[in-house]
């Protein structure tokens, strides 16, 4: 089984303690868990995607530009990975098996080549980790169940800034999708 590790917008803007969407302390607990976990997946040589969300300034068309403040803005600060996770990427960027994905959904699948890059290597197995496990990380996994994929959802590598919503997507990956949690 072929297996990739999807990251999903860990960057400043939703983990930095100013961050303009931040998930704060329980994003920022998890760094060390997904700077392993990224680094088992590289020497390995799985496929290791950085799924991150991308807005622009003032986009009155963008759904969430009515739920949420501007954050993930295109070329700022709060854009860039969160980090020593921001290190490992520079240092591996150059790499086959790592891809950088620009999305602008809560699903890292919506409206992206994410399913023709993962099956055009044979992908079976979804690993994820990231940030808001209520939001992007879930709708992630309930593309990627739709999809035929396996999911493993990492619990020391996910975290929300709701955690009653964080503990419910657990629940939901396990009982409801099939996923592993590890």
């Amino acid at each position: 089984m072929k297996r990739a590790l999807i990251h999903i917008d860990y960057t400043n803007d939703f983990v930095a303690t100013d961050g303009a969407l931040t998930c704060g302390e329980p994003g920022q607990l998890i760094e060390k868990a997904i700077s392993n976990i990224t680094h088992t997946f590289i020497a390995n040589n799985d496929f290791v995607v950085f799924a991150i969300d991308l807005h622009k300034t003032s986009d009155p068309y963008h759904p969430e530009s009515n739920l949420f403040p501007p954050h993930n803005i295109e070329k700022t600060k709060g854009r860039e990975l969160f980090g020593k996770v921001r290190e490992i990427y520079q240092e591996n960027k150059h790499r086959d098996n790592i891809y950088w994905l620009d999305k602008t959904r809560y699903s890292a699948f919506a409206g992206t080549d994410l399913e023709i890059k993962l099956r055009e290597r044979g992908i079976t197995d979804i690993h994820l980790v990231g940030v808001c496990t209520d939001i992007c990380v879930l709708h992630t996994a309930v593309d990627a169940y739709n999809k035929g994929f396996q999911l493993t959802v990492h619990r020391d590598g996910v975290a929300s800034f709701n955690q009653a919503g964080h503990l419910w997507a657990l629940d939901h990956f396990k009982y409801s999708l099939g996923a592993q949690i590890i």
